[in-house]
């Protein structure tokens, strides 16, 4: 398994009237995780589509447990537990200032060659970068 945590303040635009996160906001906060996820392993998204290969999202299966409040510090904990063959799944825990799970998210991506818009494997690169950091299977 491999797990990073990523910290955000809740911005006044991520709420509605009543001070609350707005439910169409947690898919960038899940988008938040996973870059820094990705950064961890040393690459960005920008070089992985300069490499030719895209990364959309293809299911999203999401729980919200508790409201989070502006200007709250959330804890987005973003964990793949398999290694990744054609997609890619990320499991996101979304915790409050008391250290409280809020949310809970799966989110599967793809991986997409540019030029074919066809499914392809994981790059080579972000496996040897996942097998050094990780115990992954």
């Amino acid at each position: 398994m491999f797990s990073t945590t990523t910290t955000y303040r809740v911005r006044y635009s991520d709420t509605d009237q009543m001070g609350v996160v707005y439910y169409g906001e947690y898919p960038r906060f899940y988008e938040i995780g996973r870059s820094e996820m990705i950064r961890d392993l040393g690459y960005t998204y920008k070089e992985l589509e300069n490499t030719g290969v895209f990364m959309p999202v293809s299911t999203v299966n999401a729980k919200y447990h508790k409201p989070i409040y502006y200007d709250e510090l959330i804890t987005i904990e973003t964990t793949l537990k398999k290694m990744p063959m054609a997609r890619m799944v990320f499991y996101h825990t979304i915790m409050n200032e008391m250290k409280e799970v809020v949310h809970t998210a799966e989110v599967t991506l793809v991986f997409l060659s540019s030029e074919t818009n066809r499914p392809v494997r994981v790059p080579e690169y972000m496996i040897r970068a996942l097998e050094k950091m990780t115990d992954l299977e």
